[in-house]
């Protein structure tokens, strides 16, 4: 069969110089880990960096070598000529193309005593399977790679991928019904090439190689899931794990299911931790947990952050496993290297700036107390409030100005009054303005956001409906007992509100701000964000503020008139995550946009939006990791987008970032620090079919963009003068919407 071949080989190694920069492999600890040695936890790469390309891969392999503190894991299965491949399923046809190729070669046979139909290895030899290519084994991730890269040869594994190397092997008994011997295929690749790790879940196989191996490889016993058997002892694996002193005498160390050590509910919630690694520690044993993927779905107390999930396995406190065995190596690299043994208590609002979005509306419905409650706890630096006003004239904080968005109304007996307001969107909804305040905080429930809830990414279901509504009077009173550096105000539809409601929301903000005490204090930032220029023009008009003009669009650069223009009304702006790394179908691609050097030389700092933990929003570049999307946007030089503040949904991770061990290090930054190649990934794809359609070219902001027309006056009510009189708020809203009635399906 050969190698993959030497344009694999090629784009691989280009692979490496694009994405994985020469760097240290972790920071220096002062204290020992709580390993079974001391020293730091073993990453361990599933297929290679498997959760990218295809698992076992030639891409996945070099990705994952480069750093020579991770193992590579590669799953042995035998051809009919007894040449061994690094293969993830025993079926053939679930991770390659192979029925493609041999449509007539489905086959049944029995595996550890169950009937099993598909493609397997045995009825191939090595010549056959030349041109069978890989397929990624997990269809939730990209296609992109499918089709482009041949099987790799064991020998290849263990001689050209400069990294330690550890093999598994099941279904032993399976390949000797074809007087294949897994054995001794093993015996000779570890006498051939340095084998480290060799693990498998059947008992009699790792007693046959006791003292046929050399003394530094490890036989490691891998634990299934507890109700499965055992094939050589017939006893359960959960029933095995209670005498760990049996498997010491023909294994060093065990490899269990991450669910052993951190427990969930049937709700996908952590249960207090298991005994067993000190169970293990206690009997001789290293233990090694598996099952880790920064892109499946991880329990709800991780809040979509993967790294936070590596941290609980290897520093809680209490223990630590003596590996790591995932499909992304690179961020448990950063748990270890950069993460660990952290002062999470450290109070930092130096940059960037952690900006909440609706609170940590992440883990609580927006804009509630809970939300604004976890933000704090989180280490925001800022908090925000996004201003809408009911029909009794009260500022109110609401993320969406249509209740139907961000509330349970659409089962409530305000249903009726939906209707289509052209001005805010095509679509029926209940607006802040049908409702009074105490129509909304006694009758109505506030709904957490679920912005990727089609893919079945359900944001903490537990507390689904948590939390109070809360008064722009109430969130100002809330933000000035906290550590905070400052609050943001983001007011829209400004003119809407005048024109239409009778109600000047600017005027009503500034009212509120001072009734609250701080225009006489220097302590907190007041910050005010709008998408509309004349919005903040008025503001500078009347008040003191830090004025933050959100670019509601994708460009990558600022004309110098249009900076000009911003310079005379704004003191910062926001922009978005694609407008400093461009993506097409979620890929970087090569284009580096100089908008944020644009405006941080017209002396505007910028602010990034929206970030998110779930894996879905954020590009393959990234690794599923919002830690590695947070560092590539706030990193300096290269690279790197150079932003000065986050505004995000999850402010826990945000303000982590900013206590990492690894930031300041300069020429000895960690590779796994440093942001990715922008367009690299897109560069390895070799089915040019497969290239994502080109992107149209963003456009350039000009001040045609920027300038707007003045607020209109309030209609039927008297405009409040510069000091702040109280503004009118008893005139009714002068419009008349359709009344639709909501289709059961709608109702929840």
């Amino acid at each position: 069969m050969g190698r993959s071949g030497h344009a694999c080989s090629v784009l691989g190694s280009l692979l490496l110089l694009l994405l994985l920069l020469p760097g240290p492999a972790a920071a220096q600890k002062g204290s020992a880990w709580k390993t079974l040695s001391g020293d730091a936890p073993a990453v361990i790469a599933k297929g290679g960096f498997s959760g990218l390309f295809p698992d076992s891969s030639d891409p996945a392999y070099l990705f994952a070598a480069s750093n020579q503190d991770s193992a590579q894991w590669c799953d042995v299965r035998l051809t009919k000529d007894g040449v061994g491949i690094c293969l993830p399923d025993i079926k053939m046809d679930n991770c390659t193309t192979i029925s493609d190729l041999f449509p007539k070669g489905k086959k049944t046979y029995r595996v550890n005593g169950v009937s099993t139909t598909g493609w397997f290895s045995v009825d191939y030899n090595s010549i056959d399977l030349t041109n069978v290519t890989l397929l990624r084994a997990i269809l939730s991730r990209t296609n992109r790679f499918d089709g482009s890269f041949t099987l790799v040869q064991v020998e290849v594994a263990l001689s050209q991928y400069k990294a330690p190397a550890w093999l598994n092997v099941q279904h032993d008994s399976f390949y000797s019904q074809f007087n294949l011997s897994m054995r001794s295929y093993i015996l000779s690749m570890s006498k051939q090439y340095t084998v480290d790790y060799i693990s498998s879940p059947e008992v009699s196989f790792l007693k046959s190689l006791v003292g046929r191996v050399g003394r530094k490889t490890k036989l490691v016993f891998r634990f299934l899931d507890e109700g499965l058997v055992e094939p050589s002892t017939n006893q359960t694996y959960g029933s095995m794990l209670k005498n760990l002193s049996s498997i010491k005498t023909f294994a060093s160390g065990i490899l269990v299911p991450k669910h052993y050590i951190w427990p969930v509910t049937a709700d996908n919630y952590l249960q207090p931790s298991t005994s067993v690694v000190d169970d293990a520690h206690k009997a001789g044993l290293e233990i090694y947990a598996a099952d880790f993927a920064n892109d499946f779905a991880l329990s709800y107390n991780y809040s979509y952050d993967p790294l936070a999930e590596y941290l609980r396995f290897i520093d809680n406190g209490a223990f630590c496993v003596d590996g790591l065995l995932t499909d992304f190596p690179i961020t448990p690299l950063e748990a270890i290297g950069c993460f660990s043994n952290l002062n999470n208590t450290k109070a930092d609002h130096g940059a960037p700036l952690v900006i909440s979005h609706n609170g940590a509306s992440g883990d609580y419905p927006d804009c509630t107390d809970l939300a604004y409650q976890k933000a704090v706890v989180d280490g925001a630096d800022v908090i925000d409030c996004d201003v809408q006003v009911t029909k009794d004239g009260i500022p109110i904080c609401m993320s969406s100005i249509d209740l139907m968005d961000v509330t349970t109304v659409a089962s409530s007996q305000f249903a009726s009054q939906a209707g289509v307001i052209s001005d805010i969107k095509a679509v029926a909804g209940v607006y802040t303005f049908n409702l009074t305040w105490e129509d909304i905080a006694n009758n109505l429930k506030p709904m957490i956001s679920n912005p990727f809830g089609q893919i079945s990414l359900s944001r903490n279901p537990r507390n689904r409906n948590a939390g109070k509504f809360m008064r722009l009077s109430d969130f100002l009173a809330f933000a000035k007992g906290e550590d905070l550096s400052g609050i943001m105000i983001t007011v829209e539809h400004a003119s809407f509100m005048a024109e239409k409601l009778g109600f000047g929301v600017v005027d009503a903000v500034i009212k509120a701000v001072d009734d609250s005490g701080y225009s006489k204090q220097t302590a907190k930032k007041v910050m005010i964000q709008s998408t509309n220029s004349s919005t903040l023009v008025k503001f500078k008009q009347l008040a003191k503020y830090n004025l933050v003009y959100k670019i509601d669009e994708v460009v990558k650069d600022a004309a110098p008139s249009s900076l000009a223009d911003i310079k005379k009304f704004a003191d910062a702006v926001s922009v978005s995550t694609k407008s400093v790394y461009p993506e097409s179908s979620n890929f970087l691609i090569n284009q580096t946009n100089p908008l944020v050097k644009s405006l941080q030389s017209a002396g505007l700092p910028v602010y990034v939006y929206l970030l998110r933990n779930e894996f879905f929003s954020q590009p393959y570049d990234f690794f599923s990791d919002a830690t590695s999307q947070i560092n590539a946007l706030v990193h300096k030089g290269g690279e790197g987008g150079g932003v000065d503040g986050l505004i995000t949904d999850f402010p826990g991770t945000a303000h982590r970032y900013k206590l990492n061990s690894c930031r300041n290090m300069g020429d000895k930054t960690p590779y796994y620090m440093l942001p990715p190649q922008r367009g690299g990934l897109l560069g390895v794809i070799q089915d040019k079919a497969a290239l994502p359609p080109a992107m149209a070219p963003e456009p350039v902001l000009t001040v045609s963009d920027v300038a707007e027309p003045p607020l209109p006056p309030v209609s039927n009510t008297t405009a409040p003068a510069p000091s702040h009189a109280a503004v009118d708020v008893s005139v009714s809203i002068p419009i008349t919407v359709a009344v639709l009635v909501l289709c059961a399906s709608l109702l929840i």
